[in-house]
């Protein structure tokens, strides 16, 4: 079943007084290199540093603890996996986290640190939903998918809905909004609560070359793969393929999808750092990326720009932020 912006409306209700409305940030440098308006709504402030609290809540504080003694397993390179670990503790429900080895030590630690188990798997030659089932059926536990299901992407959607009311209140009509895309859960739910609070806005994918699946599935009209599971700095958005209930939303809802390349992230992060006060990690960068690379046309237009998340890895920040990347 897919969710509908009513099921968006009672997240944000179950999101209450859990999650943090994040600010949108509008800099004048930005908007005279854009030639137009950007709007940079910052997920990286959200809690644990991402947008994936949102839909991680909204799914487990619906989960009963006495009816889930097993608690919540989810797969994750990182950001759902925090979302989920800290969703699951204020619920007092244990978690266990599928992820992969070469995943940010930053991710590791900060999950660990809020209750969960972590199993860690090699992204290139093991299957993270074979291993997350073992666990689920061990543990009789509830899987907590990180884009696959209407609760996640109804929490998800929370995000486009406090985007539109907020550039609504400050006088703007967004004619674009950019959304950081891996499986795409983050951009259906946008995407949802823009064609009902802001129809006129069109809703794009930004991906890192080489990990474009959602932009070129867009283009092909079916689902199509990335070719390798590892090759990219933007860790978080490197999703095998889209999952096939976000691309039947974002198929009939989106614009063409962009494409970054990893030295284009990179100096999104440093344009962040420098000018508008905000930590972002790679793969929350790309849909900041696309506007200053000109991957989409701004001047005299007005443009929503989804910064993601800003759990970046302190070597991996130092070599950007250096220019070493």
């Amino acid at each position: 079943m897919q969710p509908a912006f009513t099921d968006i409306v009672s997240a944000a209700a179950r999101l209450d007084g859990f999650a943090v409305r994040t600010p949108v940030i509008e800099s004048p440098r930005l908007n005279a290199l854009a030639g137009g308006r950007v709007l940079v709504k910052a997920e990286c402030l959200q809690r644990t540093g991402s947008f994936k609290f949102r839909g991680a809540w909204n799914l487990i504080s619906q989960l009963d603890p006495a009816a889930t003694p097993g608690g919540v397993v989810a797969y994750s390179s990182g950001n759902h996996a925090q979302g989920v670990a800290a969703a699951a503790q204020l619920k007092g429900l244990r978690a266990l986290i599928v992820m992969p080895a070469d995943t940010p030590r930053i991710k590791q630690d900060n999950t660990r640190a809020l209750g969960a188990e972590i199993v860690t798997y090699d992204r290139a030659t093991q299957s993270r939903e074979e291993i997350a089932a073992h666990h689920m059926r061990a543990r009789g536990a509830v899987l907590v998918p990180p884009f696959e299901h209407p609760d996640i992407i109804a929490g998800q959607g929370t995000a486009g809905l406090e985007l539109a009311d907020q550039a609504a209140a400050m006088g703007v009509r967004l004619d674009d909004v950019l959304v950081c895309c891996s499986g795409g859960g983050l951009t259906a739910g946008i995407a949802l609560a823009m064609a009902e609070r802001s129809p006129g806005t069109v809703v794009h994918t930004v991906e890192p070359e080489g990990f474009d699946d959602y932009a070129r599935s867009l283009a092909a009209g079916s689902i199509t793969r990335n070719p390798s599971p590892t090759g990219s700095i933007c860790d978080a958005l490197l999703s095998p393929s889209p999952g096939e209930m976000t691309f039947a939303i974002n198929r009939r809802l989106l614009g063409p999808g962009l494409v970054v390349s990893d030295a284009e992230a990179a100096a999104a992060v440093r344009f962040a750092f420098e000018n508008l006060k905000l930590v972002l990690e790679p793969g929350g960068a790309v849909a900041l990326a696309a506007v200053l690379s000109g991957k989409i046309a701004v001047r005299g237009r007005a443009v929503g720009v989804i910064a993601s998340g800003g759990n970046c890895d302190a070597e991996l920040y130092t070599r950007i932020l250096t220019s070493a990347i």
